[in-house]
């Protein structure tokens, strides 16, 4: 039975670490895209950015001022018992949050969508979100943490099997256009599109394919990261760079998940993470032994199965 003590602990760890420390892929990506670029300004920002990121590391400061809207995805071994049960578990992870934001600190986002109520703690109705996801075996409990922007770049199109892929450029195109021209994402970024489920599902799909996987991972379906490829140069042509100024490095990588979906839709969603990329991944064991990383490894060939029953065995011989 793994402690509720234990959780909440790793879990402060967590906010400190997603708020200041930029993940490794993801650094690696944004430094390969200012050595490409050649737009005055993007060039400035990106220098900025990295400079920006050091100071917060050696600081121990929030490396943005924003510091987003916080977030937690859940994943756990089939076995797992948690003191106090998933109760304790939640009330942990808020207890988390709320010190967190006073403690890194982190700037108080949350506030009731028609009263403007902020309990100055990043905590509230339905926040922080938390989801979920399970494994097969195993006694064990991923704490993933991710500090994403919580006011625009995203959006959701309804399409239909008629538009093919043509039809998924299309909107693609049309949404990095609107989030640079508009100001609303923070370039550049890590993008994600989810394809197909209901509206619902395709908004979570989109969202976790920007904030759960790792810049340089690519899809298991060779069609579908071919286009993750195809999407990732699509994105950096169109003469935008950093936050919007002329540039080629709007995109740093852009992720693809898919759900099935009705016969008649393509259901189409597109999220941009942020320029300050925020998570951070912890695996508490049983026997009370604390793994962090920065891959969340959310998208496992058990969370892409497409079979009504889940054959282990087969999955390995293919």
């Amino acid at each position: 039975m793994i402690p509720i003590d234990l959780i909440q602990k790793t879990a402060e760890t967590l906010m400190d670490k997603a708020a200041i420390e930029i993940p490794d892929d993801y650094l690696s990506g944004l430094k390969s895209a200012a050595a490409t670029e050649d737009g005055d300004l993007s060039s400035f920002v990106l220098q900025a950015m990295l400079e920006n990121y050091q100071a917060a590391k050696e600081d121990r400061r929030a490396m943005c001022g924003d510091t987003g809207t916080p977030r937690w995805y859940v994943k756990m071994g089939n076995d797992t018992q948690i003191e106090g049960g998933p109760i304790a578990l939640e009330a942990a992870l808020r207890r988390a949050t709320a010190k967190a934001t006073n403690g890194v600190p982190l700037r108080p986002n949350r506030v009731h969508p028609l009263w403007r109520t902020d309990h100055n703690n990043n905590v509230g109705i339905g926040a922080p979100e938390i989801e979920y996801g399970y494994e097969p075996g195993g006694e064990w409990i991923d704490l993933i943490t991710v500090h994403k922007g919580g006011l625009f770049g995203t959006d959701y199109r309804m399409l239909f099997p008629s538009d093919g892929i043509q039809g998924i450029k299309r909107f693609y195109l049309d949404s990095l256009v609107a989030f640079g021209k508009r100001g609303l994402a923070c370039q550049p970024a890590i993008i994600g599109i989810g394809l197909g489920g209901c509206k619902d599902t395709c908004m979570v799909l989109g969202k976790r394919a920007a904030c759960l996987r790792v810049v340089g991972d690519r899809n298991p379906d060779p069609r579908i990261a071919a286009l993750e490829d195809e999407f990732k140069e699509l994105g950096n042509s169109i003469g935008m760079g950093a936050m919007g100024f002329v540039g080629k490095n709007m995109v740093i990588d852009c992720n693809i998940e898919v759900g099935y979906c009705h016969t008649g839709g393509m259901q189409m969603s597109v999220h941009a993470f942020c320029l300050s990329s925020r998570r951070a991944v912890a695996r508490v064991h049983a026997d009370g032994r604390v793994e962090y990383r920065t891959d969340p490894d959310w998208f496992t060939d058990y969370q892409r199965r497409d079979t009504v029953e889940w054959h282990p065995d087969m999955a390995a011989a293919e």
